[in-house]
């Protein structure tokens, strides 16, 4: 289809269904049929899919074969954009998807021939370019399209991206690259990640939308709240959300949360039996598709479901959407709005469900961040070796490489744009013969020269690597399956592991009782039980962002002046108004250090505001240093708030209050010192191991274990350690700690804002309002259920009779 014909097509096919396109469609379709790449960002429901689509097809060549590529994150979205680009295709263009879920059958059809248009993921994309073939059957490719670029462009699966349309752009210059996005910050850059450079075009479709983020608030918020103290109480409120709306869509943070709110919700109303469902990435796909069915269809009532649906599917019946406890982000928060009104002209609305009065503030913030368009920024990994690693025998398997010329392709690729030959070198020498370490090893021996040519030759290693290319690396999980046949999903083996016969268990939003392990499958039957245990997967926790967290601190400072303009701090007032009684509000420019003395030790406080990750790292950080003036037992604890040092002895604090605690010149050693971070750096090198293929997962139907798993990572890690200290995926480990687990840049920021901050120091007779969830949160991780409420009780004694004694003393340091 040439230029005309495809403007042409893309008119009458909009007049057909009396629409007339944006102006920002329009512009797209002009800058793709010049030939440009860019990044169209736009508001959920607006049209995008339609104005990338459209022009892609005005770029076609007239010719059979595959020549569009379609990426997105997820498989959800993957089958949805099929259904929304079928629907718009030309007469005779085939379009179809590929992922993870595509069956037998249509994978040999494709083999056969490609469609002209594919929709694939990050994964498959690269699987295409190990095949032989793949210069042939991907050198047409005319136009490539990445939906949901915000989503990918901060993780290796972005990289992975990067490299792909590298390789792809190799074979045709003339390429061209669209991303799509609604909710990201950094425009500009996330562009030129995308297209390899800055000179991009970037359309905003400016359609007006109204979004509407209000809060649902608690009949009794009461002076003190902790983590999900506000759950039970807030049920009844999202009963009746959902009884008046005629489809929901309730969002949870978290897979575990997720399957509790399902069944509370099907506990209040049993005769929505059938009519709410539950959606995550655990839970077989054919269960995840009949959801997805209901909600299309509108058969479904609600849906209670994670971040598994919160990327750009068209759910045109959903009418509201409800979002459990903190988005912590504003990003988050928009892209689930977006699951509203997913059409031009419809309003978006999320309501926002607290569980903790602190959450009420938050959500007060995050309106006025959204409504103001303060979104995250997102940024490309720096040079990841172990993704270069397994994309060097991915190309090395797809027709081969020389080395001159591969290393020229990266460097257009931005996350590799620094990449020193050296580096490079290295990674090839590694993947050729295993480092200095594994040479010994044939497995290892991955790549071999022939004729100036890099290629795999071993059909067993070639094997290995397509059955798990892709930078996804997940715990080791087991299939749940029915002790009469079917299967329900999958759970962290872990979890299973600690389980003994008739123990009951909460999974897709049943009772199931574990019968027994086999062949790597837990069989189960339904419980008889009333009770069970939640599955709790790891790395499941989302820190708060530095954008909300700007706005939270803005509004405690307007509570502090005396202001309570919004709602949900009218309702928080009474928790307000006791830290303000108790101790003070935190404030920006002002660092709250709030004391205690019970008959734990002494309890100090800070709250710099940055998120559970920096404090993690801020709370080693200064109990190591505390501790070189004087030696003590520490116990810490942190939330997204704030951080708190338990001492077994009272201890010196001259350091923090002439500021020498939050130095930054000695960060890096000190950081390094206070933490164990060789156990932190081995656990993220065997994500690394998985990644770069040193660690193999296992043959469909046998899968390894994570004992396995962990043993292989650690064997490879004690080798390199002892005879290849200098072994790059060693450095990149402890670099990523630092970068993603610590966050050290933002830690190093954090540092230095707090040596800028007057010290508001105050001597507490009771924990304050801010202090206790971070008692509770420390308390949870070692007490029981009846030891917790019994300790909480005299926690909440404590700091209620204190509200009604003389005001606390307090002082503040010299800034």
């Amino acid at each position: 289809m040439n230029e005309v014909a495809g403007l042409v097509h893309a008119e009458s096919w909009f007049g057909a269904r009396g629409w007339s396109p944006f102006e920002f469609q329009r512009a797209v379709w002009a800058a793709m049929a010049g030939g440009d790449s860019g990044l169209l960002h736009a508001t959920t429901g607006s049209g995008k899919t339609y104005a990338v689509w459209f022009g892609a097809l005005a770029r076609a060549a007239p010719r059979r074969g595959l020549q569009v590529l379609w990426l997105t994150p997820m498989r959800a979205l993957a089958a949805d954009t099929t259904r929304a680009l079928q629907a718009a295709a030309p007469p005779g263009w085939d379009v179809a998807q590929r992922t993870g879920d595509t069956g037998s059958a249509e994978r040999a059809r494709q083999d056969r021939r490609l469609p002209e248009t594919l929709v694939t993921t990050p994964e498959s994309l690269s699987l295409l370019l190990t095949r032989e073939s793949a210069r042939a059957q991907l050198a047409g490719v005319q136009t490539v399209i990445v939906d949901e670029w915000h989503e990918l462009i901060g993780s290796k699966r972005g990289v992975q991206v990067q490299l792909a349309l590298a390789r792809l752009k190799r074979w045709n210059p003339q390429l061209a690259v669209w991303g799509l996005s609604a909710t990201i910050g950094n425009l500009a850059e996330a562009m030129a990640t995308l297209v390899g450079h800055e000179h991009g075009r970037l359309v905003q479709g400016r359609i007006e939308k109204r979004l509407v983020v209000d809060t649902l608030l608690p009949h009794e918020p009461g002076r003190f709240s902790w983590g999900g103290h506000l759950g039970a109480q807030m049920l009844q409120p999202v009963v009746d959300e959902i009884e008046s709306s005629s489809t929901a869509l309730v969002f949870t943070n978290v897979r575990s949360q997720a399957e509790i709110w399902y069944r509370l919700i099907l506990d209040a109303r049993p005769d929505w039996a059938g009519l709410v469902a539950l959606h995550h990435g655990s839970l077989d796909r054919s269960v995840r598709d009949w959801v997805e069915a209901g909600l299309k269809d509108g058969r479904l009532k609600a849906v209670v479901a994670t971040s598994s649906l919160d990327l750009g599917v068209d759910f045109l019946p959903v009418e509201r959407v409800l979002q459990i406890g903190s988005a912590k982000g504003i990003a988050r928060l928009l892209q689930r709005a977006g699951r509203s009104g997913h059409a031009p002209g419809r309003a978006s609305r999320v309501t926002l469900v607290p569980t903790n009065t602190l959450e009420l503030v938050e959500a007060a913030a995050a309106r006025r961040a959204a409504l103001a368009g303060r979104v995250e920024s997102r940024r490309t990994p720096d040079k990841p070796l172990d993704v270069l690693v397994q994309h060097l025998v991915t190309v090395a398997l797809g027709g081969g490489f020389e080395a001159d010329a591969l290393y020229d392709e990266l460097l257009t690729a931005p996350a590799y744009r620094g990449l020193s030959r050296a580096e490079f070198d290295w990674a090839l020498a590694f993947v050729e013969r295993g480092g200095d370490s594994l040479g010994a090893y044939p497995e290892y021996h991955r790549v071999q020269c022939i004729d100036g040519v890099w290629r795999v030759v071993d059909r067993g290693i070639a094997r290995r690597h397509r059955m798990q290319v892709g930078t996804i690396v997940a715990d080791a999980t087991m299939q749940v399956k029915w002790l009469s046949g079917g299967t329900i999903g999958s759970v962290e083996e872990g979890f299973i592991a600690r389980l003994k016969p008739g123990d009951v268990f909460v999974f897709a939003g049943r009772l199931l009782e574990y019968v027994r392990t086999q062949d790597l499958a837990a069989y189960v039957r339904k419980a008889t039980k009333p009770k069970g245990l939640v599955p709790a997967w790891n790395g499941s926790r989302m820190p708060l962002s530095s954008e909300l967290a700007d706005a939270v601190q803005v509004l405690l400072d307007e509570v502090a002046a005396g202001g309570f303009a919004e709602p949900e701090l009218e309702a928080a007032r009474p928790m307000l108004e006791a830290q303000a009684r108790l101790s003070r509000l935190p404030r920006r420019g002002r660092l709250l250090v709030e004391r205690l003395r019970t008959r734990e030790g002494w309890h100090l406080f800070l709250y710099p505001f940055a998120g559970r990750n920096v404090h993690v790292g801020l709370a080693q950080l200064l109990a190591w240093r505390l501790a070189q003036a004087r030696p003590n037992t520490f116990s810490l604890c942190v939330n997204d708030y704030g951080l708190e040092i338990l001492a077994a002895e009272l201890p010196d604090l001259a350091a923090l209050e002439d500021k020498r605690l939050f130095a930054t010149d000695t960060l890096l050693a000190d950081v390094l010192a206070s933490l164990n971070s060789g156990e932190l750096a081995q656990r993220r090198f065997r994500e690394i191991a998985r990644i770069a293929g040193l660690v193999f997962g296992g043959y469909p139907g046998a899968p390894k274990s994570l004992r396995q798993l962990q043993a292989s990572s650690s064997l490879f890690w004690g080798v390199f350690r002892r005879y290849d200290a200098g072994n790059r995926l060693l450095e990149q480990a402890e670099r990523e700690v630092l970068a993603q687990e610590l966050e050290i840049g933002r830690l190093a920021t954090t540092l230095q804002a707090m040596d800028t901050m007057d010290l508001e120091i105050v001597e507490l007779k009771a924990a304050s309002p801010f202090a206790l969830p971070l008692l509770v949160e420390r308390l949870r991780e070692r007490l029981s259920t009846e030891q917790m409420k019994d300790r909480l009780e005299r926690l909440l004694a404590a700091s209620n009779a204190a509200l009604d004694k003389p005001a606390p003393k307090r002082r503040r340091a010299a800034p």
